[in-house]
């Protein structure tokens, strides 16, 4: 992930300028999620937002588009705002699942059931002092993230791993992406690019239309072309990202922007867009010219208990 710090006196009218969500909301130790929209609606990236003092932010954004969101923000950047990239010089361990709590704080003395969700707080890790340790992830399972200077990150993996017993295991993007779908969450790149708006990836809970941000006025007025949507294969078959979907008539109605066999449902499920006006009580997803049953899922797809 990218890590960029904001600072100043007038970061909170910037960031308000360049996000759809209400930063004003943010109190000092909270984390907010929201997105960046270009002049047309259209989304930039989506982020956490981490409120690290009265002046001072950090935007946590996807790696690939930490460039893009640099530029962008120094473009709007009329507020003579330190914007600095600290991406290449802090790591970051996500330690997700229901037993990370119990695992971090074997390497703690501070109380981690404090740290509320979406919360965080600068604490000691082993012999290291100050460690930015969140309640987030983008996973569904629960956990924190831990941010630091990327040796520190290396110190902290190693203890993590050497705890004897504890199931940790070293996974990647492929598991996050497993997870995140049995949510239903975008992926950028995915449900989410500059040619979809918030409102129609389902994400409208992130916008804040009682203030002006670049492309509100356009998002206003803009007209919902497609509708995400939640299915599941009645048969055998992997939805991917890009397959049609399709009426009785063989007609598409849209396509599946991400798809995958889910570990924990035992069964193909897949996240898309129907075109507005199209949503049918029936429909189908072509794979490989064979026309499979689907059936619409109320997101999320794994419902917590």
């Amino acid at each position: 992930m990218g890590q960029v710090i904001v600072e100043g006196k007038e970061s909170l009218k910037f960031l308000q300028n360049i996000t759809t969500n209400d930063v004003s909301k943010l109190i000092i130790g909270k984390v907010q999620y929201s997105c960046i929209t270009n002049e047309i609606g259209g989304i930039l990236d989506d982020l956490l937002l981490y409120k690290l003092s009265e002046k001072k932010y950090m935007l946590v954004v996807n790696a690939s588009n930490t460039d893009k969101i640099i530029q962008w923000m120094s473009k709007h950047n009329k507020y003579g705002l330190h914007i600095e990239n600290i991406t290449h010089k802090n790591g970051l361990i996500a330690l997700q699942g229901p037993k990370a709590l119990n695992l971090l704080q074997q390497i703690t003395d501070y109380d981690l059931s404090t740290i509320s969700y979406y919360s965080f707080d600068y604490i000691d890790l082993l012999d290291e002092k100050n460690i930015l340790v969140s309640a987030t992830g983008y996973t569904g399972a629960g956990g924190f993230e831990i941010y630091a200077d990327k040796i520190i990150i290396q110190k902290i993996w190693k203890a993590l791993f050497d705890i004897k017993n504890s199931d940790l295991l070293p996974i990647g993007l492929g598991a996050r992406d497993t997870l995140r779908m049995e949510m239903g969450y975008c992926l950028y790149g995915n449900e989410i690019n500059e040619e979809t708006n918030p409102i129609e990836a389902g994400l409208s809970w992130i916008v804040d239309f009682n203030k002006q941000f670049i492309g509100s006025n356009i998002l206003k007025k803009k007209q919902i072309k497609k509708k995400i949507i939640g299915f599941e294969l009645e048969e055998k078959g992997i939805p991917r990202k890009g397959y049609d979907l399709v009426n009785e008539k063989n007609k598409k109605i849209g396509y599946v922007t991400s798809g995958t066999m889910s570990p924990y449902l035992k069964k193909s499920i897949g996240i898309g867009f129907i075109y507005e006006n199209m949503l049918f009580d029936i429909f189908f997803i072509l794979i490989r010219n064979r026309k499979i049953k689907v059936n619409l899922v109320k997101f999320p797809f794994v419902k917590n208990n």
